[in-house]
């Protein structure tokens, strides 16, 4: 679930998903034209409600959720790279957001 769009995939994901604990996930193009590693460390996991974490740059994401009856509501804030537009950035995220959505509810 873990890409932006069905032309990427995520070969190879760590996580050791405590506070201070490490990730990294590498995205690539499924045609192997390109890739990048995620990395960065998680600051707060406060379940069910948030994670926040710092990338290997620097740059905050903050994810919350927010229990409404039987949906789960995710919102996430990220700073933004200075490389892609923000509005890329942003559909991207979704995008990834979305497939999480299908994911979980295939469970």
């Amino acid at each position: 679930w873990n890409y932006a769009s069905d032309t990427w995939h995520t070969p190879k994901a760590e996580s050791d998903f405590k506070v201070g604990g490490r990730f990294t996930y590498r995205m690539e193009a499924k045609d192997g034209s390109s890739g990048f590693d995620f990395t960065g460390q998680f600051d707060l996991i406060d379940p069910p409600y948030r994670i926040k974490y710092h990338l290997e740059d620097q740059r905050e994401v903050d994810i919350k959720f927010k229990e409404n009856g039987e949906f789960t509501y995710v919102e996430v804030v990220f700073d933004a790279e200075n490389e892609n537009s923000v509005e890329l950035q942003k559909r991207g995220w979704q995008s990834i957001v979305n497939n999480f959505k299908k994911y979980v509810e295939s469970l």
